[in-house]
């Protein structure tokens, strides 16, 4: 049973709504100030919350803004409930961050439903989707809330791509969202005398070339299959329809931005200040953290060029080689048949800690 958290002033209007929402089989508490409303919203932590604008001691807006700054409160949904119409006070409610705005006097199927709506969006965000393209066609049938994107959802076509086959090259216009399925990919970009820098790993459950398509430019770099990959193809005004239509959506990738520009920063702080070791045992431990199934208590192993993997450490391939050798002489990792296995985690991570 979801918990609605109801700040209002008006005792009438405030039992009524309650009795509402109870009949509805939500759990109801209540609140006859902003005031005491943060407070019982801070003990009880509601999935919902709907709250009157014009009220004492602390008014909606006030609300709204110590909800925003409290770090477990600040992504519940949030309605206002006020008698005031006017476009500024509408547009000042959305602007602090309130996810609908019902005017009064209401009907109970209006509230209803916005309250539906809000609960089943913010959901989405809490939905651990499988990584593989029945997850995919969820994603879009729970995000679209219809049958708009049904006909692409059955009809999702793989790419099938073979070890070092570029999936897309840098300076080219995206088209369409990749979503991997199976295999390892890097994105790389190269200089003027064809060395390469890896920018980024990806496995399945990621997604691939959102960045571009996001800021609506070219690929900023290049992204090959390390090993056979078969990959899901989203197209772009499909992703364009998603982002437009669910705020759930736009915040996923909002978040995947984010954690790229985190990763990144990581990688360019230690390329720039790391010494020859530091740099071969992050890249391993990169890889480790990476492609290692969840749960394995096998030790990692991985078969990966010394080329690919002298890009992702930023190094020479020769001085890569020579640091691996050394690795292996001190039983940090083992050598055989091209595959490294990670043999003493514990160290390798002390090296770059």
């Amino acid at each position: 049973m979801k918990t609605i958290l109801l700040i209002e002033d008006n005792q009438e209007i405030r039992e009524n709504t309650a009795e509402i929402l109870e009949l509805a089989m939500y759990n109801v508490y209540t609140a006859e100030n902003g005031k005491l409303g943060v407070e019982k919203a801070i003990d009880i932590k509601p999935d919902l919350i709907i709250c009157d604008i014009m009220m004492p001691v602390l008014d909606g807006y006030g609300v709204m803004h110590a909800i925003s700054k409290n770090e477990v409160l600040k992504n519940t949904p949030f309605i206002f409930l006020t008698a005031k119409t006017e476009r500024a006070d509408i547009r000042k409610g959305m602007e602090l961050g309130a996810d609908d705005y019902i005017t009064k006097p209401f009907d109970a199927t209006e509230l209803l439903n916005a309250i539906d709506g809000r609960l089943k969006k913010v959901s989405l965000l809490k939905k651990a989707f499988t990584n593989d393209v029945d997850g995919i066609n969820a994603l879009i049938l729970d995000s679209s809330n219809g049958e708009t994107l049904k006909a692409m959802v059955e009809n999702r076509s793989t790419n099938h791509y073979k070890k070092k086959q570029l999936i897309y090259k840098e300076g080219n216009h995206p088209t369409q969202l990749y979503f991997v399925l199976s295999g390892k990919i890097k994105t790389f970009k190269s200089n003027d005398d064809g060395k390469e820098l890896v920018t980024d790993l990806y496995s399945a459950g990621d997604f691939l070339g959102h960045i571009a398509l996001l800021q609506d430019s070219i690929y900023r770099e290049t992204a090959e299959a390390i090993d056979d990959c078969e990959i899901a193809i989203i197209p772009k005004k499909e992703f364009e329809d998603l982002l437009h239509n669910s705020r759930e959506v736009a915040q996923k990738f909002i978040n995947l931005l984010a954690k790229n520009i985190a990763d990144k920063e990581h990688h360019l702080i230690s390329l720039a200040y790391n010494s020859l070791r530091k740099k071969v045992a992050d890249a391993l431990v990169v890889l480790r953290n990476k492609y290692h199934e969840d749960g394995s208590k096998s030790n990692f192993s991985i078969d990966i060029s010394r080329e690919n993997l002298a890009n992702i450490a930023g190094t020479a391939t020769e001085s890569l080689i020579r640091t691996l050798s050394d690795f292996k002489s001190e039983k940090l990792i083992d050598i055989k048949d091209g595959y490294i296995t990670i043999i003493n985690d514990k160290k390798l991570e002390g090296m770059i800690n």
